[in-house]
């Protein structure tokens, strides 16, 4: 099946393929599923947090329009083609303690930098006018190589892409990342507690 964006570009999909996981590194994770990409660990942890009924969140999807399709059989049909209707903003959305929260999720097989390409420009829009008007809004980076998980507010990505805009160095390095954003442990339920940094970073009054 055959996606184009809006400016008729085609969809090319980027496979995530997991690393060999070593015997002594095996000891470092005796909890949860491994393996699992970024996207099925945050989905599970927006799950645990609807069911506990902490925060709604979710998964924004993305409206396509099919123009081909095929019926091999009259029972079933095939979608060959089809073509994104807008540009996608960011991932997830939802509210947590009556704030709106908007955030996008990446991975990176890279040891020590995130390459800023991963983001597009209507995303970082997007997230300069969620910020505007005072919503929550943040980005969750996964080191694949490491299973190291980071939070990095979107203020702190914005400063990053200017720098590029302004021929600075094209990604961030893992020492920006450490020194700006908050290292998420893996447990077991939720498997990636964003809640947590948000609640510490956060001043929310309670009733």
């Amino acid at each position: 099946m055959t996606f184009h964006y809006p400016n008729g570009k085609r969809y090319i999909e980027t496979k995530q393929t997991s690393s060999p996981v070593k015997r002594q590194d095996l000891k470092k994770w005796s909890y949860g599923k491994r393996g699992m990409t970024l996207e099925e660990d945050i989905n599970q942890t927006n799950q645990y947090y609807l069911d506990k009924g902490i925060a709604v969140i979710h998964k924004k999807p993305t409206p396509v329009q099919i123009v081909n399709v095929d019926y091999p059989k009259r029972s079933a049909a095939v979608i060959k083609e089809a073509y994104f209707k807008q540009a996608s903003t960011t991932d997830y959305n939802g509210v947590y303690k009556g704030k709106y929260l908007d955030f996008e999720a990446k991975e990176t097989k890279l040891p020590s930098s995130f390459p800023l390409k991963n983001f597009h420009e209507h995303q970082i829009d997007h997230m300069k006018k969620v910020l505007k008007q005072n919503g929550i809004c943040f980005v969750v980076i996964r080191f694949s190589l490491t299973e190291e998980v980071f939070f990095l507010e979107a203020v702190h990505l914005l400063t990053f892409w200017d720098r590029m805009l302004n021929g600075g160095r094209k990604s961030i390095t893992k020492e920006e990342i450490v020194a700006n954003g908050y290292l998420i442990p893996l447990t077991i339920q939720p498997r990636i507690d964003f809640i947590k940094i948000i609640n510490d970073i956060y001043p929310f009054h309670e009733d």
